[in-house]
């Protein structure tokens, strides 16, 4: 049998993955180098669940699960970012709750165009133009762009109604349905005939409301049993509750009194969310079905004292005569329109009292943007960093490029990670860890890391347009001074070696030559005794 109606599903949902940037130096004519115009990554699109009034089941999915938005465009030379990534809307019909694969709840669709992002979209690196700074004239690399979001989602729908009709399976409750509404519920006479919820549109003087024919609840309901707990997640909207008792019964050990109790005894027990009414406290209405059966009338007049005395509004009715369905049905719509009311009031009462404004001072301590732990592994231990930045920054990082590896560096040591694994007690080659065991990435720790590009040139700069800058005149002085004062002590120390008959003439000659090439390269003075007298003569003048 082909599925019509479906409630419950599990989505694997992938966001679109960010565009890389890009690395490029412009070139120009006389200007081989004229500045980096690498353009961004783009952002990769969204993962979008919307509630459409004009969607009532969520069949498509069921065939469907697997859904993916777009990603981004990588970023071009030229200043050209890439494109962003298209967003993926998913309409679901109104009513459907969003759980994570834990079975937390995310949001409730109870609302005609509510959206909420199931899977976020990956972040577009950055190109080497945005990373240019005064430090960083030319940096030569780019960001690379994050990853989508990815993971399962469930998705399950809670039908709309303003009242629900639940009862044991054959009770009559979509014959009474489709007498009541243009709703065509598939009848037949065999029990959990209905296997999906039908929805009628009832209308009762000015009133005008929805019902919903809930699949059979038998005892054990609440537990798994039969089709009552898959499908008594449709009653949890509804204002009020109708018992839908038949009289015309067969079965053994049945009769409508037994029958109230063990489907109360069933709501009971199914749970709602926090702040919602529970199923057995919601105004409830009882109607004794099939009362056109002579046997059934009979008891129908026996049972209704009983019931009426335990606080029920009771009604005998007949889908098949129509007996009784006009009362029935103004009586339900005098619940909703009760129910609807006091939503009204409520509303009112929250709209028109004054919103508080507090306003408290910023917190001078800034939270924790990454924790570090101490952990132990098959090679010994080592130290897990996990932080939304860390984590990020590492997915963005070329490994590759050294220019970007000390960058990473760089932002790691700005964010205060090096003094807390200092305080968390690591030392020098420690084992590091960044970000969960998925996606981590394994460091030998050295403080205040260094990268290959930091022995060429500080990190992130480039030397092809370092700024060379010429000495000025006083740094000129004081190194001619230096100089000067080096070659006199030579001159000295020759002069004393040769007034005490060391050297010869020729040996003497070498020694002043060697002398003066030590105490200044730049200087070209040739050796012997009138180039002694010159330094000498210097020497008295300062």
């Amino acid at each position: 049998m082909a599925l019509s109606f479906v409630d419950d599903v599990v989505l694997h949902v992938t966001a679109g993955d960010g565009g890389d940037g890009c690395a490029s130096i412009r070139r120009e004519k006389f200007k081989p180098l004229a500045g980096p115009d690498g353009g961004n990554g783009g952002d990769g699109g969204n993962v979008i669940v919307e509630s459409d009034p004009q969607i009532t089941t969520l069949l498509a999915y069921h065939r469907r699960p697997h859904q993916r938005a777009e990603s981004g465009g990588f970023g071009m030379g030229d200043y050209r970012d890439g494109y962003a990534g298209q967003d993926l809307i998913l309409p679901v019909p109104v009513g459907t709750v969003v759980r994570d694969a834990d079975g937390e709840m995310l949001i409730d669709l109870d609302q005609p165009g509510m959206r909420y992002t199931v899977a976020q979209g990956g972040i577009g690196g950055l190109g080497n133009n945005s990373l240019a700074s005064t430090k960083r004239k030319a940096p030569g690399f780019a960001l690379l762009g994050t990853p989508g979001w990815s993971g399962d989602v469930r998705l399950e729908l809670k039908t709309m109604a303003d009242v629900a009709l639940v009862g044991y399976p054959s009770a009559g409750k979509s014959s009474l349905i489709a007498a009541m509404s243009a709703a065509k519920p598939k009848i037949a006479d065999y029990p959990f005939t209905t296997l999906a919820p039908n929805l009628g549109v009832v209308e009762a003087g000015d009133v005008r409301f929805t019902v919903a024919d809930v699949p059979g609840l038998i005892e054990g309901a609440s537990e798994g049993k039969g089709l009552g707990l898959d499908f008594l997640r449709h009653v949890e909207r509804c204002e009020a509750l109708v018992h839908v008792l038949d009289c015309a019964t067969i079965e053994p050990n049945r009769d409508p009194i037994s029958d109230l109790e063990t489907i109360l005894a069933e709501l009971a027990k199914y749970p709602v969310a926090e702040g919602k009414t529970p199923l057995i406290e919601r105004p409830q209405l009882v109607a004794l079905n099939k009362v056109d059966v002579p046997e059934a009338e009979e008891l129908a007049e026996f049972v209704t004292d009983d019931l009426e005395q335990r606080g029920f509004r009771v009604f005998q009715v007949s889908a098949a005569t129509r007996r009784g369905l006009r009362e029935l049905t103004f009586a339900m719509a005098g619940l909703v329109d009760e129910g609807r009311a006091a939503q009204r009031a409520e509303a009112e009462a929250e709209a028109e009292q004054p919103e508080r404004i507090v306003i408290r001072p910023r917190s001078r301590r800034r939270e924790a943007e990454f924790t570090i732990s101490r952990e132990t592994g098959p090679d010994g231990e080592y130290f897990r960093i996990l932080g939304e930045k860390p984590e990020r920054w590492i997915a963005q990082t070329m490994f590759d490029n050294d220019e970007a590896v000390g960058y990473l560096a760089d932002r790691l040591n700005r964010l205060g990670i090096e003094q807390e694994l200092f305080r968390a007690g690591a030392r020098a080659g420690s084992a590091v860890v960044i970000g969960p065991g998925s996606n981590e990435r394994i460091f030998d720790w050295e403080p205040s890391i260094t990268s290959g590009a930091e022995i060429a040139a500080p990190r992130g700069e480039d030397l092809r347009l370092s700024d060379h800058s010429r000495p000025t005149r006083a740094e000129k002085r004081v190194e001619y001074y230096e100089r000067m004062d080096a070659k006199a002590a030579a001159r000295a120390e020759l002069q004393a070696e040769r007034e005490a008959g060391l050297w010869t003439e020729d040996r003497e000659r070498t020694r002043a030559t060697s002398a003066s090439a030590a105490g200044s390269t730049n200087t070209t003075d040739a050796a012997g005794s009138a180039a002694e007298d010159t330094s000498d003569e210097e020497g008295e003048q300062r």
